[in-house]
Order: C-alpha cells, then structure tokens, then sequence
C-alpha cells in the first residue's frame, strides 16, 4: 500500500486536490497538509511518519519540510512535482497536472 502525503503552502487547493484525486487509485491512501503556519490542515509529524511517499508542490515547501521537519524526515524520499500555485480545488487542469507528474510515482496504484 502506498501511503501518499500531499504538501503545499496553505492546503487550499493543490494538496487536498491531489489527496482527493489519488484516493481514487486502488493500493493507494492519501492524506495532506500545508506547511504554512496559516494553512487550513496544517502538516503534522505524525502525517510524515505514516507516509511512504511525500510530495511537494514547490521547492519551497520542500526546504521548509526540512527545516522544521528533519528529524522525521530521515530515510524518507520527498518529490518535489512543480505544480504552481494558479489552480482551484479540483480544477480539471490541476486534476490533470496531478496526474502526469505524482501518477508515475504512484504507479503500484491504478485508478478505480
């Protein structure tokens, strides 16, 4: 089972769309946060520990998982996907960019 972890700034639009859109996939199970201390969900260690799999929308997300999460984030891969901040929850575009860049990584999960 993969077990996929959505970051992004605010957890607004690109995160829980991505979590929506892959929990959808057979042998895959989702959850997100933002890392942003504003952010609706904001991310959690425990969201980290569980996850095999960790995706951020941008570099800078990335940098500030590592600086406040590094003790947990050792022996763990984070894939940064560059998709920019320009999109609404669930927008067919986004859907769509999700799916070309994090379903390759998800492969072992297929739509249902």
């Amino acid at each position: 089972m993969i077990r996929a972890l959505f970051i992004c700034g605010k957890a607004r639009a690109r995160s829980p769309t991505a979590a929506q859109v892959f929990s959808a996939w057979d042998g895959v199970s989702t959850d997100f946060g933002g890392i942003s201390d504003d952010a609706d969900d904001v991310l959690s260690a425990d969201q980290l520990d569980w996850a095999n799999a960790i995706f951020v929308m941008e570099q800078r997300h990335a940098r500030r998982l590592s600086d406040r999460f590094a003790h947990v984030l050792q022996g763990k891969t984070v894939v940064n996907l560059s998709v920019r901040d320009k999109y609404t929850f669930m927008q067919d575009e986004l859907i769509q960019v999700l799916i070309d860049k994090a379903g390759p990584h998800l492969s072992q999960g297929k739509r249902r």
